[in-house]
């Protein structure tokens, strides 16, 4: 979730869950394997209404965690009409008819005392669930801050939210709940040749594919429209029969 005025503030003696924050960063838990296993590509403002069309299709419940209040579709357009894409970063996953079925949001501070730092929200569609998609974008998302130079991703999340909540504690960040809410802190090390190179691979490995399935749906469509223009010639030859 992004709720702008709350980004980076640390809570007043927050309820520690896991171990405090050490000098020696643990390294995240990005596989190279299993984020080249999913397509996952970079997404920009030619893609709001799928964006919208996404977030608009989640449950009242997934809407309750993924923003952290119950947002109406009002609040939903609005939200995605105020993404910013010079400054944030979006990451999607489509399926073959080119639906956005999981997408992540990494949103860069713009706090000048916090400039090093980024957030991390994501929702996935309640069809595609249970196959990691969550983790995958996290992946993605760690590896893409990293090679922007981000040192510190934090999670804000519900409390109850955990499903969100396992997949930064996996990954090694620290969890601090404060009540209703819980917010994880993940270090995360240099970008280095691998995390470049792997990103670069990742990106172009999901446009293929965007551009394959697009090819696809566009064939698909163009077949159904000749049949249709045969089946209608049909028609119109039995009706001058009879």
């Amino acid at each position: 979730m992004f709720n702008t005025p709350t980004w980076f503030k640390s809570a007043p003696e927050p309820e520690v869950l896991a171990a405090p924050l050490v000098d020696e960063p643990r390294k995240p838990a990005v596989d190279r394997a299993t984020t080249a296993g999913v397509p996952i590509r970079s997404i920009g403002p030619a893609q709001r209404e799928r964006i919208a069309a996404h977030l608009l299709g989640l449950e009242p419940q997934d809407r309750y965690l993924r923003f952290g209040y119950a947002a109406n579709d009002e609040q939903i357009h609005r939200y995605v009409n105020q993404m910013n894409f010079d400054r944030d970063e979006l990451f999607g996953i489509f399926n073959r008819k080119l639906e956005l079925i999981a997408m992540a949001h990494l949103a860069f501070s713009a706090d000048p005392t916090c400039l090093n730092c980024a957030e991390f929200g994501v929702s996935v569609a309640k069809s595609a669930r249970g196959r990691g998609y969550g983790s995958r974008l996290f992946e993605r998302a760690v590896m893409h801050a990293r090679n922007e130079g981000v040192n510190l991703l934090f999670v804000h999340a519900l409390s109850e939210n955990t499903a969100m909540l396992k997949i930064a504690r996996h990954a090694g960040a620290v969890i601090e709940r404060d009540g209703s809410e819980s917010e994880a802190h993940l270090l995360l090390p240099p970008a280095d040749f691998d995390s470049r190179v792997t990103e670069l691979f990742n990106e172009h490995l999901a446009l293929t594919d965007y551009h394959v399935k697009a090819q696809v749906k566009q064939f698909w469509s163009a077949l159904g429209l000749l049949q249709e223009i045969r089946q209608g010639v049909r028609d119109a030859r039995d009706r001058y029969r009879s």
